[in-house]
């Protein structure tokens, strides 16, 4: 059943555990912490942009190898977003909008490999890297600006007699960022790779039918390659569309008033 059903893919599973809190002792009872699977590809993707910015970057050659040069280009691309949306003053945020981008990208690319795990998959992964932005935002606004920040509800130029129309609007749009932002990571990729699944199951299943059934697998499988391209590209442009995202709304931060 696991190898056909397109949900199966996405089940979070105890390797080891860690540690109860509470309970009397017998099995069942507490609070039970383990790794899951999820944890384990969080782990791996950190520690693959780790290593390879640290053996790319290592020796610091004044002309750069390929992955020297790769290792540029990613930092080059996350700085010229941030600069184009948030200005010089949003690099102070650079390391923050530079690891959500790689984080985000190469876990989406480990998703794409047969038997791995998608991390961002899960709301609850993307609900909790959008509400690290979002309390980034409201806690630096706050700080940076004090009461000024509270602008960010009133655009500048509208009238005194519909304020009180706009500002809960402008205030309702502002606490739904979070949501908006992991529902569209979580979704784009929970349906592609559903999608995915689900043609790739086709090829088997019309596989096992004969001769005829083998031909008729010919248009899954296609579909299976047009989409597995797709997803490859969908995984990329979504960590972009996050990473954006987080800049305009960091702006919001650094510039309250519209």
């Amino acid at each position: 059943m696991a190898g056909t059903d397109p949900i199966h893919q996405f089940v979070i599973e105890d390797m080891f555990p860690l540690f109860t809190l509470g309970g009397d002792g017998t099995a069942g009872s507490g609070l039970s912490f383990a790794f899951t699977n999820s944890a384990l590809f969080m782990v791996a993707t950190v520690a693959i942009i780790g290593l390879y910015l640290i053996l790319s970057t290592g020796s610091k050659s004044v002309i750069p190898g390929r992955a020297q040069l790769l290792s540029e280009l990613v930092y080059g691309f996350v700085a010229n977003m941030v600069r184009s949306a948030a200005g010089t003053a949003g690099m102070t945020f650079f390391p923050l909008v530079f690891s959500l981008f790689t984080f985000i990208f190469v876990a989406n690319m480990l998703g794409m490999v047969p038997y791995f795990f998608t991390v961002t998959s899960h709301i609850i992964v993307t609900f909790a890297l959008s509400m690290l932005v979002f309390l980034t935002v409201i806690i630096y606004g706050f700080v940076k600006n004090g009461p000024k920040f509270l602008k960010l509800f009133v655009p500048a130029g509208v009238p005194g007699y519909i304020l009180p129309i706009v500002a809960p609007i402008e205030f309702i749009s502002f606490m739904s960022r979070p949501i908006s932002l992991s529902v569209r990571l979580f979704g784009n990729i929970l349906a592609g790779h559903i999608t995915l699944k689900v043609f790739t199951g086709f090829i088997v299943t019309m596989g096992s039918l004969g001769f005829l059934g083998i031909l008729g697998s010919a248009l899954p499988l296609i579909m299976a390659v047009a989409l597995t391209g797709l997803e490859f590209l969908v995984g990329a442009v979504q960590a972009y569309v996050f990473a954006v995202l987080t800049c305009m709304y960091l702006n919001d931060a650094i510039h309250p008033s519209h």
